[in-house]
């Protein structure tokens, strides 16, 4: 997918220098996780992987949010983060720091409910449920519930609905996603804003129907199964028509949730109070235990990670959305009985992995010895250990995605080192001892280290490497075009939801191959491709999840990247909060159950 937006994926940025992670299909930043000042064994972090995600039920959907026990309200909850927030207008959301503070202020159709076991269900936000379709997806019906509100109480109608997703053809709305625009017009092959161009000139989209105030109908050009986990997704969110600023709404966005903007100094501050107009009966997701929040921008990692042990004054009643604890500093914190019991760990949405250029290596012998040499283990020791990395990867969905299905084809945790000799056998097969392998990576002293660890492991398995180093601000760039000269290259993504159909189809789908396209590795499988239409078309989600599971061992089996990582998320926060906890779906920290002690 387009946008630079996501581009800011590598596992120790977001663990050593709190990078954005995005919640969406996103390209890694810069070919590589860039250096750190992490070093040494560390032991792993116990992440709880996500155990199910399900479509949920009405009365899934009904508010209030389950109480959490020992929380009170009251009080003035503080956040100190590295930047603020380049948009609040929901239709240039996409980084997933946008998308969680917006959830305090934005609500959209559909969200995902949370438990304490890891189960995750996509419920109705300001819907009744999470939507229906009866045939096969290409008609969605969502029905409004009872006393939604905007911030100056008015109600929020099918109409707003309507005008929200009408509003995202606007030439000034380019950042966010643009899934339900393309599938909104009539010719889904054609740009979108060539068919309609957005509101703002009197028309209107004749495929979004409101025959009541509470009735909103989507009528798709293609089946599209997953519609409501899309509009899930904060770039979906609701604007009403009456308040609707255009460029000047990004900064100020009308309030549909429990908490309303108050004050916005850019790059400085943002403060929120009360939105008086939000039921908590309308919500199964938010408490808003906390009257305030005053969140404070500039501060990087190293910073709140001192703020965050010292836990003195308002610090105690802090936390951070996206900041991880410091690379230098998560020995200490491991040994801080006290820090720990407020850390927060777990899964972001993101997989990393290097790229294999099947067009450039067409036998998949040789793509197997490359899997099967790789030096994962001595690239994770140089990169700082699991706390800076995450776990080792052996599939192509991250286990935040419905159906994922943990397999490990080519034995990479039992031998995590690698094993250069079954590698060079798999080459004499297939008579390329020998072959020369062009690596490129980006130029970085920590990158230059893990370009010797794969050329001294791919070396003894018998291949002949040559490796290229690359500017980090053209990386991709010099990646992206589908005759790039190049063999093998670091690459990183999440869905933009978590279901199959984002996780694989922009990376595996062999009729997207483009220059600069999301398929890095130009795999064109014809059974592959046919299975992605089929998975596409299963409208049961748990079914889907089978089928993309299933599609993910087949682009294993032809060996089309070399795994790396499922990437973590370690942070703290202070000792006078209580519900910090970790957000699977945006990887990061999620203020919707905080409370002040």
């Amino acid at each position: 997918m387009r946008s630079h937006s996501r581009r800011y994926a590598s596992v120790t940025a977001v663990l050593a220098i709190g990078a954005l992670a995005l919640a969406g299909c996103a390209k890694g930043g810069g070919g590589g996780a860039p250096d750190t000042a992490a070093g040494g064994s560390q032991k792993p972090l116990e992440n709880k992987a996500v155990s199910a995600i399900a479509v949920g039920t009405a009365d899934d959907s009904k508010g209030p949010a389950p109480e959490i026990p020992g929380a009170k309200s009251g009080g003035t909850v503080y956040m100190i983060d590295r930047d603020d927030f380049s948009h609040l207008d929901p239709g240039r959301v996409y980084l997933n720091y946008n998308s969680s503070v917006s959830e305090l202020f934005t609500r959209r159709l559909t969200a995902y409910k949370h438990d304490d076991s890891g189960n995750i269900k996509l419920v109705g936000d300001l819907a009744t449920d999470a939507g229906t379709t009866t045939d096969g997806g290409k008609t969605w019906k969502f029905t409004l519930k009872d006393g939604v509100k905007w911030e100056d109480g008015t109600p929020i109608t099918s109409g707003d609905i309507k005008y929200s997703f009408e509003r995202l053809f606007a030439d000034f709305i380019t950042e966010g996603p643009d899934y339900a625009e393309s599938w909104l017009v009539p010719d889904a092959k054609k740009p979108f804003r060539d068919q309609y161009k957005g509101p703002y000139d009197g028309k209107e989209l004749d495929t979004i129907e409101t025959p009541d105030d509470k009735t909103v109908v989507f009528h798709l050009n293609g089946l599209h199964p997953d519609f409501n986990f899309t509009v899930a997704m904060t770039g979906y969110g609701a604007v009403p028509k009456a308040h609707d600023t255009k460029q000047k709404y990004d900064k100020q966005p009308f309030s549909a949730g429990p908490y309303k903007i108050v004050s916005h100094v850019t790059d400085k501050s943002l403060d929120l109070e009360r939105n008086p107009n939000w039921d908590k009966n309308t919500d199964s997701i938010r408490h808003a235990y906390p009257d305030k929040f005053h969140m404070e921008f500039g501060v990087q990692a190293q910073q709140t990670t001192e703020r965050f042990l010292a836990d003195t004054g308002n610090d105690k009643n802090a936390f951070t959305f996206h900041n991880a604890v410091a690379a230098e500093r998560v020995q200490e914190v491991l040994g801080n009985a006290e820090a720990m019991k407020r850390s927060v760990q777990g899964l972001t949405p993101f997989t990393t992995f290097y790229n294999i250029n099947t067009k450039r290596i067409p036998d998949v012998n040789v793509r197997k010895a490359i899997i099967t040499a790789w030096p994962a283990k001595q690239i994770q020791q140089i990169e700082g250990g699991e706390i800076n990395t995450g776990k080792i990867a052996t599939t192509v969905m991250s286990p935040t995605v419905l159906g994922y299905e943990p397999f490990d084809l080519y034995g990479k945790l039992k031998k995590p080192e690698g094993d250069p000799d079954a590698a060079k056998q798999l080459l004499q097969q297939a008579g390329k001892v020998n072959q020369t392998l062009v690596y490129a990576y980006n130029q970085t002293p920590t990158q230059e280290k893990i370009t010797v660890a794969i050329k001294e492991a791919l070396t003894k398995a018998g291949f002949n490497v040559v490796a290229k180093p690359l500017n980090p601000a053209t990386y991709y760039d010099a990646i992206g075009p589908v005759d790039n000269k190049y063999d093998v290259y670091w690459g990183g993504w999440a869905a933009d939801w978590p279901t199959g159909s984002t996780a694989i189809q922009p990376q595996f789908d062999g009729r997207l191959i483009t220059d600069n396209s999301p398929n890095y590795t130009h795999l064109n499988d014809p059974a592959i491709n046919d299975a992605i239409d089929k998975a596409n078309a299963i409208t049961d989600a748990a079914a889907a999840g089978k089928a993309w599971a299933a599609i993910d061992r087949q682009i294993m089996e032809q060996a089309a990247i070399v795994p790396e990582y499922y990437q973590t998320y370690f942070g703290l926060y202070g000792s006078g909060l209580g519900g910090v906890k970790m957000d699977p779906i945006e990887g990061e920290q999620s203020a919707l159950d905080i409370w002040v002690k």
